[in-house]
């Protein structure tokens, strides 16, 4: 390859990187703001329109995973309803109360910590199984270390994977490595009964990409603060 060949890729990797780029930075605003459309459309539906939904994380960065707060005066039933109709929103990753039950602020910066590990590290399983890849260890450690200061709420583990498949078969495989990681990171400290894991098979893609996208396989964490004496699928901190 001469060396005007090398300048032109040089200069299409350039541009390609600059679409992408921009692709993100005007594609993940529409998203978020849809996501956030939607959430507000259920919260008002389930009677919870005192409550206010944060699509950012600490660091003012868009993210899939809102924060709840506010709702003083409404019942802790109608709170977690609320909590619950949010979440299942197709797109949204998991949700979590800003407040704890006196209204003090909690951090929250367990999940983000989480987060931006698994932007560089990967948990890897076997091809078709639940049988961790030795190579996940690392990740794995990093991610219980994360963890740890949030011990005492309650900690979603949640499975993922393409549609490539049967989706019965999906759906059992994404629980059972949800689960592999949910034993992982007891055996490194994180208490059992913090730890919840799901399955969705290749219900909820990676927005904007294909189902059929290798990367939708994925394990991603939601941590909902505060913790209650009988554990819910959604905590119900009292009103902030």
């Amino acid at each position: 390859m001469n060396a005007r060949r090398l300048a032109l890729v040089a200069v299409g990797a350039a541009l390609s990187l600059a679409l992408a780029l921009m692709a993100t930075r005007w594609e993940g605003p529409v998203f978020v703001a849809g996501l956030a459309a939607k959430a507000a459309a259920v919260r008002d539906e389930a009677g919870g329109k005192g409550i206010a939904i944060s699509f950012r994380d600490r660091y003012g960065v868009l993210t899939r995973h809102p924060t709840l707060s506010g709702g003083k005066g409404l019942s802790p039933d109608v709170r977690r309803l609320v909590a619950e109709r949010i979440a299942d929103v197709p797109g949204i990753g998991g949700v979590s109360w800003a407040n704890d039950p006196d209204g003090s602020p909690q951090s929250l910066h367990c999940q983000d910590d989480v987060e931006a590990i698994l932007r560089t590290r990967s948990i890897r399983f076997s091809q078709n199984s639940a049988h961790l890849d030795p190579a996940s260890n690392r990740p794995l450690d990093e991610v219980a270390k994360a963890l740890h200061p949030c011990v005492g709420s309650i900690i979603a583990v949640t499975g993922h994977t393409n549609a490539t498949g049967n989706e019965a078969a999906n759906i059992e495989l994404s629980r059972a490595r949800a689960e592999a990681v949910r034993w992982s990171l007891i055996g490194r400290g994180i208490p059992a009964d913090g730890l919840r894991a799901t399955g969705m098979g290749a219900a909820r893609p990676l927005p904007g990409l294909d189902p059929l996208d290798p990367a939708n396989r994925r394990i991603e964490f939601s941590v909902i603060a505060s913790a209650p004496v009988k554990p819910t699928p959604i905590d119900t901190p009292g009103p902030g």
